[in-house]
Formats: C-alpha cells, sequence, structure tokens
C-alpha cells in the first residue's frame, strides 16, 4: 500500500491512503485553487480522477456541500481557529490562498488553527476548505480573516498581597526548576528542611537572569528556531541562607562552620539546565549530559586587556591569567554566536579586609578599593573567610579575605577583588568548557550586557548598567566588524575572542539639552591619565580595572541605579531602568535632567515618609543615525515608576492609573523578533524589585508597547523636600502610556520578580521569582511559595522558574 502526503501549504504529517494511481486530495486542491470556477459563494472542480466525457467549461455536480464560516477579522499574535462545515465530505482540508503564509494545525479537519502573523497594517489573508464528496469531486468554500497590526491582549492584573503568582485570565503557570533541584542522576530529590547538600548538583538560589538556547528536537544539537526544546542559562544571584540550614547560619567564636559555607558558596554562580516540552507541558531534564553548575569555585580564564596585569595576580594565579568561580551573578547577555554573558554584580560586599589593611596599601589602592565598596574593616558577607578548612593548604575560603598576608600579592588574595566585577562569557552547549572574563568590558557592579541589534559590517555593540546609587551606564564598542557567518561558528569562545576582547568602553553624558555624548575611557585620552589627581591611571588595564575611576574623571552623568536595559529589536532604541534613589543620594539640589524628580511617596498606614526618588523611572536613548557606534545620542523617559494617586503634575508625570502603576523598575526585556511579539511595534517586558510600594502590592511584571523616544515633550516639574522647601527641574518626559503598558502579573509574598526570556515562538515564557518569603525564617516562614501556588503550605519558600502559557495557544502577551 502507498502512502501519499498531503500537499500544499501545510503538511502536518497525517497521510491519506490510497491504493490506486490517482492523484491525491491534497493535489486536486493544489491545481484547483489555479483552476476554478466560483458559484454561488462556493466553487467545484472536477477531481481529475481519469474522469472523462465533460465538455470545456462544463461543471461536474458534487455531493457534498461546503462553508467556510464568516469573515472575521483578529490582531497579530493572536491564535485563530478556522471552522468549516460540510454535508456528504468523504474528506476535507483548509489551505491558505493569500496573504502572509501562516502554517495551518489540524489542516485536514473540520477545525484547523494558526498564529496571526505580524503585520504593520491591517492585512487580509484568505482560506479554502475544500471538501471531497463520495463522487471525488472537490467543494470549496473561502473565507477573510483581516489582521490588524498587534496590541496588548489581557486585562491587567490587579495589586495584590497574595501568595501566589497571579497572571491574567486566559493564562496558566507553573512551576520548571525550584531551589535544591537535583541537576543529575545521582543527586538525591531536595528534602527543604536545611539537611540537603551537594548543591553542586543542584539548583542554586535566588535565581535570576535567563536566557533559552535552541535544541534539535531529535539532533540535540544547537537549533535557533526550536521553541519545544533547549537549554536554559540561568543566573543564581544570592542566598537566602535562614532557609539553606536546619535552624539558619550559624558560628562559632565568628568561625563558619565548613559544611554550611560550601552550601551557601555552592548555591550561589550559574546554571544550564535542558528542558524540554511534552504533552502535559514543560519540564526539566535531571540527567541531562548538558546540566551544568558553575559556582564561586569553578576554573576561569581570564581574557583581554587586563589578563596577566600585576593586579590580578593571585596566590592561586601568580601569572594573573586565571581564577576561581563568578560570585552575585544578576543580569546577562547573549550573543548571535550561541554564548551566554553572566555578570557579577554585588561582589565586592563577600570579601573580608583586615582593620589595618590600609597600611599595608598603597594610596592608589586604597583609593580603588573604597571606590568600589570594599572598605577596609569589613566582614565580608556570610564570613566564608572565617572557615577552617579540613584540606590543609586549602584556599577556597582564603580567598575571600583581601588582606595584605603575605611579600606580594601572588602569596595572598589581596587581589581576589580585582577578579571580579566582569562580564563572563560561557558556552552553554559545552559543559566542560572553561567560562572566560571578558577584562575589556570594564570592571564594575555589571547588572548586565545587552547586545544592540547586530548587522553585518558593523562593530558590535553591548549596553551596561552599573547597579548602585550614584553609579553610570556603560556600552562597549568592539573593534571587529560583525561578520555573519561568525554566529554559526563552531568554536564559539574563540568568536568571543574576536569581538569582546578589544574594543573601546564608553560611559554616558546626559546633557540637559535632550542630547548625550558617549565618554570614551581610553587611557591617555582626556582626564584618563597618569596625571589624574583622584587616581593616576598607569595604563588601559588599569583603566578597566577601575572603570568607575575612570568614568568619575571624564565627567559621566551619575544615574540613580542604573540596573537592566533592553534594546528594540525593530528600532534599536535602548532602555534603562534607573530603579531608585534615596534623598541622601539624590537631595533636592541635586537632581538633573535625567534623575529629575525628589518627592515623597509616603508608605503603609503610617505614612512613613520616602523622600528621594522611591519609585524609579525608565530612561531610553536613540543613538545618533540609529547607529549604535555613534558617540552621540538622545533621550527622554518613558515612564516614571509612581502610585497612582500621587501628585500628576510633579510625580506621577506619566499618567499612570490602578492598572499599570508599579515602583522600582528592575528587569527589561523585548520580545523576540522571531515572533509578532518583537516585531514591528515590540513589547517590552518590566519588572519590579520594590520596597517602597510594597504596601500596596507584591513585585510585579508589566507588559508595554513603549513608542519612541521624542514622542512627549520638555516639562518642567517642582520637587519638595522634607523641610517643604521646592525646586524646579526641567526633563524631557515620552508620551503617556496610557493603555500600551499594564500589570501582566503579580508574585508571591517578599519575592522579587526577575529573568525572563521566552521560546523563540513567543508561546512560552519563562520568568524567575526570587527569595519568596524573604524575611522569615525555617521555623517561621513568611511565604510557602511555590507549594502556595497549587494550595500547599508549610513549606519552606524557594526561589524557581515558572512556565508561561496562553491557554489558546497564542503567542504571550498578545
Amino acid at each position: 500500500m502507498s502512502e501519499f502526503h498531503l500537499t500544499g501549504s501545510h503538511d502536518d504529517g497525517d497521510v491519506e491512503l490510497n491504493t490506486s494511481s490517482n492523484p491525491t486530495f491534497g493535489s486536486i486542491v493544489e491545481e484547483r485553487h489555479s483552476r476554478r470556477t466560483i458559484m454561488g459563494g462556493m466553487a467545484s472542480v472536477a477531481a481529475l480522477f481519469g474522469l472523462a466525457g465533460c465538455d470545456i467549461g462544463e461543471t461536474p455536480t458534487t455531493d457534498s456541500t461546503v462553508s467556510a464560516g464568516a469573515s472575521g477579522a483578529t490582531t497579530s499574535g493572536k491564535t485563530v481557529t478556522l471552522t468549516g462545515s460540510s454535508t456528504g465530505a468523504t474528506g476535507v482540508l483548509w489551505t491558505q490562498v493569500s496573504g502572509p503564509t501562516v502554517t495551518l494545525t489540524n489542516a485536514n479537519s473540520t477545525t484547523a488553527t494558526f498564529t496571526a502573523p505580524s503585520v504593520a497594517a491591517a492585512t487580509s489573508l484568505v482560506f479554502a476548505f475544500n471538501s471531497s464528496g463520495a463522487n471525488n469531486v472537490v467543494s470549496i468554500a473561502q473565507t477573510t480573516v483581516t489582521v490588524s497590526p498587534a496590541v496588548l491582549g489581557f486585562n491587567a492584573v490587579a495589586k495584590n498581597l497574595l501568595d501566589v503568582v497571579t497572571v491574567p485570565a486566559g493564562y496558566s503557570v507553573s512551576v520548571l526548576y525550584r531551589l535544591g533541584d537535583p541537576i543529575n542522576a545521582a543527586t538525591p530529590a531536595y528534602a527543604n528542611n536545611g539537611t540537603d547538600t551537594n548543591f553542586a548538583g543542584r539548583a542554586g538560589d535566588h535565581h535570576d537572569a535567563l536566557y533559552f538556547f535552541g535544541l534539535g528536537a531529535t539532533t540535540g544539537l544547537r537549533d535557533d528556531n526550536s521553541s519545544t526544546r533547549g537549554l536554559l542559562a540561568m543566573n543564581h544571584e544570592n542566598i537566602s541562607a535562614a532557609y539553606l540550614h536546619p535552624n539558619g547560619p550559624t558560628s562559632v567564636g565568628g568561625v563558619r562552620p565548613e559544611a554550611e559555607a560550601i552550601k551557601e558558596i555552592e548555591a550561589h554562580g550559574v546554571a544550564v539546565i535542558e528542558v524540554l516540552k511534552g504533552t502535559s507541558g514543560w519540564n526539566y531534564v535531571q540527567n541531562s549530559t548538558f546540566n551544568r553548575r558553575i559556582t564561586p569555585n569553578t576554573p576561569m580564564d581570564i581574557r583581554g586587556p587586563a589578563r596577566a596585569d600585576a593586579q590580578m595576580r593571585t596566590a592561586f594565579s601568580p601569572t594573573g591569567v586565571a581564577g576561581r568561580g563568578t560570585v552575585n551573578n544578576c543580569a546577562n547577555g547573549y550573543t548571535p554566536w550561541g554564548t551566554y554573558l553572566t555578570c557579577e554584580e554585588n561582589w565586592a560586599g563577600y570579601f573580608r579586609r583586615s582593620s589595618t589593611d590600609n597600611a599595608a596599601r598603597t594610596p592608589k589602592e586604597v583609593v580603588a578599593l573604597n571606590r568600589y565598596g570594599a572598605a577596609q574593616g569589613a566582614s565580608g558577607a556570610n564570613g566564608w573567610a572565617s572557615v577552617v578548612p579540613a584540606v590543609a593548604g586549602s584556599t577556597v575560603f582564603a580567598k575571600w579575605n583581601a588582606s595584605v598576608l603575605a611579600a606580594d600579592a601572588t602569596g595572598d588574595f589581596r587581589n581576589e577583588p580585582n577578579q571580579y566585577g566582569w562580564v563572563v562569557e560561557m558556552d552553554p552547549y559545552d559543559a566542560a568548557s572553561t567560562p572566560r572574563k571578558r577584562t575589556a568590558l570594564g570592571r564594575m557592579g555589571h547588572e548586565g550586557a545587552w547586545p544592540a541589534n547586530f548587522v553585518a559590517g558593523r562593530r558590535p555593540v553591548f549596553y551596561m548598567g552599573d547597579d548602585s546609587r550614584g553609579e553610570y551606564f556603560y556600552k562597549f564598542v568592539s573593534a571587529a566588524a560583525w561578520v555573519a557567518a561568525d554566529a554559526t561558528a563552531a568554536d564559539r569562545l574563540s568568536i568571543g575572542d574576536k569581538y569582546l576582547d578589544n574594543g573601546t568602553l564608553y560611559v554616558a553624558r546626559f546633557d540637559a539639552t535632550g542630547n548625550g555624548v558617549w565618554l570614551p575611557l581610553v587611557f591617555g585620552a582626556g582626564a584618563v591619565t597618569a596625571a589624574n589627581p583622584a587616581y593616576a591611571f598607569a595604563n588601559q588595564a588599569d583603566v578597566l580595572i577601575n572603570a568607575r575611576l575612570a568614568a568619575d574623571a571624564v565627567g559621566a552623568t551619575k544615574m540613580d541605579r542604573p540596573e537592566w536595559a533592553a534594546v528594540n529589536p525593530v528600532n534599536g532604541e535602548v532602555y534603562l531602568t534607573l530603579t531608585n534613589n534615596a534623598a541622601s543620594q539624590r537631595p533636592l539640589a541635586g537632581t538633573d535632567a535625567a534623575n529629575p524628580r525628589h518627592y515623597n511617596d509616603p508608605k503603609g498606614a503610617s505614612n512613613s515618609a520616602q523622600y528621594g526618588n522611591p519609585n524609579g523611572h525608565i530612561i531610553r536613548l536613540r543613538e545618533t543615525g540609529d547607529n549604535p557606534e555613534a558617540t552621540t545620542f538622545q533621550w527622554d523617559i518613558y515612564a516614571f515608576g509612581a502610585d497612582s494617586d500621587l501628585n500628576a503634575a510633579n510625580i506621577n508625570l506619566s499618567g499612570l492609573d490602578a492598572t499599570n502603576d508599579f515602583s522600582s523598575p528592575d528587569g527589561l526585556w523585548f520580545g523576540r523578533p522571531q515572533n509578532a511579539s518583537g516585531q514591528v511595534n515590540p513589547l517590552l517586558w518590566i519588572q519590579t524589585d520594590d520596597g517602597a510600594f510594597t504596601d500596596k502590592s507584591n513585585c510585579m511584571m508589566l507588559v508595554a508597547q513603549p513608542g519612541s523616544v521624542g514622542d512627549g515633550a520638555a516639562r518642567t516639574i517642582t520637587n519638595t523636600d522634607a523641610t517643604g522647601a521646592t525646586r524646579t527641574q526641567p526633563t524631557f518626559v515620552g508620551k503617556a502610556p496610557g493603555l500600551s503598558l499594564r500589570r501582566f502579573l503579580v508574585g508571591p509574598k517578599e519575592c522579587e520578580i526577575t529573568g525572563i526570556d521566552s521560546t523563540p515562538d513567543g508561546k512560552t515564557i519563562f520568568v524567575n521569582i526570587q527569595h519568596p518569603g524573604e524575611n522569615g525564617t525555617g521555623a517561621s516562614p513568611t511565604s510557602f511559595w511555590p507549594a502556595s501556588q497549587t494550595g500547599g503550605t508549610g513549606s519552606r519558600p524557594r526561589s524557581a522558574t515558572i512556565v508561561i502559557t496562553k491557554d489558546d495557544g497564542g503567542v504571550v502577551g498578545l
């Protein structure tokens, strides 16, 4: 018996069985569409099964009738259902006649579906419903679906203080990967009572930024278009130590137990896990050979201009070319050649320095250590440096003591802080590869490293926030022009050497005119010289190791906690969250055009004062000539965080209401350009890390279609401080978001919403929920999430990755 696959615009793998040599139904339909006669809204054609005796123009009689249903309208990204009906049919088939090509699901049934394509204007798609009768004559009816540009396709979620993840009606949430989940077959299930060990074989804590790398469904090879199988690379930023041990962390005489410290160290870092979509949804693959944990103990290569510099030498690497581990990994980036960029943020607080250490340092060293927050007398978070190792000579814990203890840097870890604060590149497809710290991108409290859109012949650009109040916004411009063929190179880290080890680091100055300048941080240029009175730079390695000091020297603009950035995949505009600031850092007289507000947002029943910029804002810029290599730009402020009941003239400048008010924007992400959420007018996802608004709502995630730089106007606001004094501040305010911004998700108690990516088709998004119940203890948790998501109680809370899908299978958010 022969099998004949359906042909035409769709083949879903089903077959017709026909023992004759006659054509298939699909081939009849395909030919029919080029030779049709329309009769009363239906058409029929000879079935071409060897029928004879028909005069030219004669229409054979059909014994089936069909209807394709009424024409309809929809918007990009939505799931469309085509419903046909027929009488006397022995076979049916939906085909597309015209319009942008779509993939029809269940095309050989009366009900077929497709995802509405991305369009810039109303566009008609015509479909035919074909019915074959017992006499092998095909009847055809047509219907038209008019697709309009994408719009937000959900009702806003209300603010709430619940202990669950709340999403709009029509969406579903499942929990994928939680603190302590084993990532290999040998590691037992997580008990979640503080007794668990071997976090190098488990999910770490404080899930943060993530990225989905596709895998071929059957090949297991890199496949950037796969939406059913892939690798999630994600950061594990920090720990909730109260829940990791039976009764919280302990110490005896200031000395931490080794077992506790090992657990805490291993719970930091990065993970790569394989995820797979099955018939019942998404799961992670526990025993995948791709699964990997990268911790503060994992060997690292130092690359770029700071490699082998004297400031990088330690007892572990006397030549300064290698190091151990990555820590406090917050946001991220990615490359088109298939690697993951993880970024070291608040690393300085992990180091101990003795109370007399400055005396053993040069004045330059003291300036640098203080500028990065590694001050004399610091005890070091978690007390890891206090551990007495069971194995004599081990320096796993000693490396956290940055005090001068030996004759030179090769005998101690005085320079260990200089080995952190970098962008780290890793290959998620090669679990045996050694990550590389890319020093050309500068050392700071790296929030992330987000690429501009890649164009052949143009140099790659990465944007980077330095997450601390009063710090700066940077970009790195590679020295090498992009070659598209490098995207598929087998040795991915070598491609990283090409583009990430040489280039120019810039820092942003936002001018009061609404324009800005990228200032190069290059040794010998401007104030970045050995004659600088605040810090005498020695060479380019010194500039990059001390990028904050170089940015100080050139006069960059101090920002209100510059965190995540995101690049619009259509127009290349760059968005940056400025999470918040306090009055001590941004006083009434200290505002500027780019950081324009000083106000009070009273909190709670007691109306506790919160002066400064407690709710933050989102700034955006457009590079001159729409070229990310440019050294000038235009900027405005897209949205100001605020409670909707605050003063509209001077605080709630974006006109937020109960459906979209927010505070402390942190994570940012544009929809992927492979689907409608990242095309034409892409979706911008905004995540919050809030303390100012938590009397009204848990942290949240919103979705926007944000317009473009310059769509608003100049505006002068009046700020007021705690004494009642006022001061005016001109700024540039984007068009009020209105209905194009709304709340999509609210998280559980005491969490942060951070980290988001989607499958290429946009029909699944992955989101991280960090530190739920962060203020509780093992004996008295303040959240039970994720157990509470399905009604559970009494369980210690766990950071986790969730999966969100649309119930009708459409693109999430549309």
